[in-house]
């Protein structure tokens, strides 16, 4: 999307203004079980009318307690009836029990829901859950290629389709609420969470905020600027981290964004505004500062820009224990962030255990006048709203019809649609030497090598079913390493030996037509993930070496973001970036082998060096190992040109 049309979304925000409603004074709270025949029971009605009569009849604790957010471990029905608990959370990682299937998950909600459903007015809670690159706590869900894959595809029907599957999964274990997309510009690869975003370019990022459509369904043309979710199928989804997080200094995670205007508005804020356009019902704030500022204490970019400026209705979320960011140390004046973060605009707060100290402090700011009651009301109104427009008021609980869909054939398919669309290829022969790919299917004798050639839970990268990853292949009975995929593809008479770290005088002892080395990062997620030198970890390094400098080799990068090659590049035959291309590995083989061409385009600048970062396309003084928007192609050796249809 360019600058005109940005304008032109821009413009119809200005004209769309948050109204902040609130509860009439002086209204008594009604008598249990008058609660049947309350307006905000009637779907008849318009959503606007049935908050205005909930919220008439709600206590101070009952609103307090919609405004909470907690993590499931721990939880019983008891804290949720007492306090009023209107949202639940699994972070990541976190579910039923060890190898939970769909129906532990569907019975874990509803007992939750039944809970929430006891209290007196009877208001459904909403879950949340991490489903970044699909359903990704769920143990044989289908897991699509991490964000910074996809944005190489610039498919935006594609990652919408993605979007869709992945809501279907999301529904099917009972869940209506996602915290996704991600539409972080990164700039800076060092940062840990690089793989989440699309691309440095906001025009990609925006483009991809399609996945919001997938996920909560196409808004309609006189619902814009609220939150909007079509149908049991769909889920509520989360634009995040707002706003800069991409743009840390050094990358570092949570850390400041240093940015005048013109970089804020021009670079980072443009998908929020397409966001909104598509009716997306919750934004999640950055634990990052802007200049100094703490996002989740930032009131005009939270209320001041994104709810009275541009019009937005549904709610702010903070993230994981992100109020206590807003203090350092962390947690070192929790009375001061409560007050900071809901007079800034948050107004579901993820805790996500420490419920009391949130719950009894924000009761005792209210009672004290430091927070006014109309600020309650607005958060609350918020969250009534989403819930409304989710449709939990008539479906609160959810049964087993679904469950078929997760880690379906249908969304596999997709999947390695995704996987095929986001491989680009960086090199392809020596100098004045034929073309090594597309690699022949019917060779004698081939090798397959490296750490990731055959571990599932290094293709999938961070945020699977743990929060920092998983390593090998005992955690999902579905899914395909590359090495099995490999072999799937070659000729019944081909050869493929496999060697995880193969030494030097291994080929001595061998003659292999070539070898395809597999090797890259391992599993991580924010902060841990963040790295000042972004080298491929050891073995990986020997492994190229010594495979590359004995024979034609294809070595084949599992990445979140650009790293250290250029060392190793002249060795190399062909290189692949896949970055995280999640459980199906058997895309990588059909591009490798011909079924399907190269077309994938960088959608980040490889750099040569840490030392040259931050670099970003149209700065000054760019000088890339690989530009923005590189990416040679193939053509097929057959034709497989046939779209997935969600």
């Amino acid at each position: 999307m360019g600058r005109t049309l940005l304008s032109l979304v821009g413009l119809l925000f200005l004209s769309c203004h948050a109204s902040i409603t609130g509860a009439k004074k002086g209204v008594t709270v009604e008598a249990k079980g008058a609660k049947l025949h309350a307006k905000y029971r009637d779907p008849k009605q318009p959503i606007d009318v049935r908050i205005q009569d909930l919220l008439g009849k709600m206590t101070l604790e009952e609103k307090v307690g919609q405004m909470a957010q907690l993590e499931r471990q721990n939880l019983t029905a008891d804290i949720i009836k007492n306090y009023f608990i209107g949202s639940i959370l699994s972070g990541g990682g976190s579910s039923p029990k060890k190898n939970a299937n769909v129906e532990d998950w569907v019975d874990m909600v509803n007992n939750f829901q039944n809970a929430a459903l006891l209290t007196r007015l009877g208001i459904p809670m909403i879950y949340g859950i991490d489903a970044v690159h699909g359903h990704n706590n769920v143990v044989n869900a289908t897991i699509f290629p991490h964000n910074v894959g996809l944005g190489v595809t610039r498919d935006p029907l594609l990652v919408k389709k993605i979007g869709a599957a992945t809501a279907l999964e999301v529904r099917a274990t009972g869940i209506p609420y996602a915290f996704a997309p991600c539409i972080a510009i990164c700039r800076d690869p060092r940062w840990g969470r690089c793989y989440e975003s699309y691309s440095e370019d906001h025009v990609i990022v925006q483009e991809m905020t399609q996945i919001i459509e997938g996920l909560q369904g196409e808004v309609k043309t006189d619902m814009k600027g609220m939150p909007y979710v079509l149908g049991k199928k769909k889920v509520a989804a989360c634009a995040k981290h707002y706003v800069g997080d991409g743009g840390t200094v050094k990358g570092i995670n949570e850390n400041n964004t240093i940015v005048d205007q013109a970089g804020l508005f021009g670079t980072h804020m443009p998908a929020y505004l397409n966001s909104l356009a598509k009716g997306v019902a919750t934004i999640m704030a950055s634990y990052s500062s802007i200049n100094g500022v703490k996002m989740h204490a930032n009131r005009d970019l939270l209320t001041g820009f994104l709810k009275e400026k541009l019009g937005f209705k549904g709610f702010i979320i903070s993230d994981w224990e992100g109020i206590d960011r807003i203090t350092y140390p962390p947690h070192s004046n929790y009375t001061y962030s409560i007050q900071a973060s809901i007079l800034a605009g948050v107004d579901m707060v993820m805790i996500p255990y420490n419920y009391t100290e949130f719950i009894n402090g924000l009761i005792d700011l209210v009672k004290k006048n430091v927070i006014p009651m109309s600020r309650i009301d607005d958060a609350v109104t918020r969250i009534l709203r989403v819930k409304f427009a989710t449709g939990l008021f008539e479906n609160p609980l959810v049964d087993y019809s679904l469950i078929n869909k997760v880690g379906c054939m249908k969304h596999r398919t997709l999947a390695r649609e995704a996987v095929r669309k986001s491989l680009v290829l960086l090199k392809n022969g020596k100098p004045g030497k034929p073309p090594v790919l597309p690699l022949p299917k019917n060779a004698n004798k081939i090798l397959v090598a490296g750490t990731h050639s055959h571990n599932l839970g290094y293709q999938c990268g961070g945020w699977t079913i743990e929060w920092q990853g998983v390593s090998g292949n005992n955690w999902t009975a579905a899914g395909t390493t590359i090495l099995n995929a490999i072999k799937a593809t070659v000729d019944k008479s081909t050869q493929v030996t496999y060697r995880k770290n193969p030494g030097k005088n291994f080929f001595k002892k061998n003659n292999f037509d070539y070898a395809i080395v597999v090797v890259g990062e391992v599993p991580y997620a924010e902060t841990r993930g963040d790295s000042q030198n972004l080298t491929i970890p050891d073995p990986g390094p020997n492994i190229i070496q010594n495979a590359c400098k004995a024979i034609k080799c294809v070595v084949v990068l599992i990445s979140g973001r650009p790293v250290v090659i250029e060392p190793y590049l002249d060795t190399m035959d062909a290189l692949v970036a896949a970055w995280l291309p999640g459980s199906e590995g058997q895309g990588v083989s059909d591009v490798l082998f011909g079924d399907y061409g190269f077309t994938g385009k960088l959608a980040r600048t490889w750099f040569k060096r840490p030392d040259q970062l931050p670099m970003n396309h149209g700065d000054p003084n760019y000088d890339p190992l690989f530009p923005f928007g590189f990416g040679l192609e193939t053509k097929p050796t057959t034709q497989h040109n046939k779209r997935i249809e969600l």
